[in-house]
């Protein structure tokens, strides 16, 4: 039986693309309203619920655990333009579920 969680949380992007795998010095940390079972295989899902801003945001998640996870926006690179970053607010909805 797979256990489900979902929620949302509102955020920008004031840093510069993040490049170097591993660092999560600008991810946010998301605390699930009630924490998985210990030992629980939680995958999480982020989906942008606006469109606030005219570039994509791209989203990245990282350290998923059984009470959280970190969440970054990272701006969508296309081919060779690299975007610059930044982002204005937008609301991030997630689904975090058992397998």
């Amino acid at each position: 039986m797979s256990l489900i969680q979902t929620g949302k949380v509102n955020m920008n992007s004031t840093n510069a693309v993040e490049t170097t795998g591993g660092d999560t010095s600008t991810f946010t940390r998301v605390t699930f309203p009630t924490p998985f079972p210990q030992g629980s295989q939680v995958v999480v899902f982020p989906q942008t619920q606006t469109f606030n801003g005219p570039e994509t945001p791209g989203v990245r998640i990282h350290d998923v655990t059984e009470t959280g996870f970190l969440i970054r926006m990272n701006e969508v690179l296309a081919g060779a333009v690299k975007s610059d970053g930044t982002h204005t607010t937008e609301t991030i909805g997630w689904l975090a579920a058992t397998v």
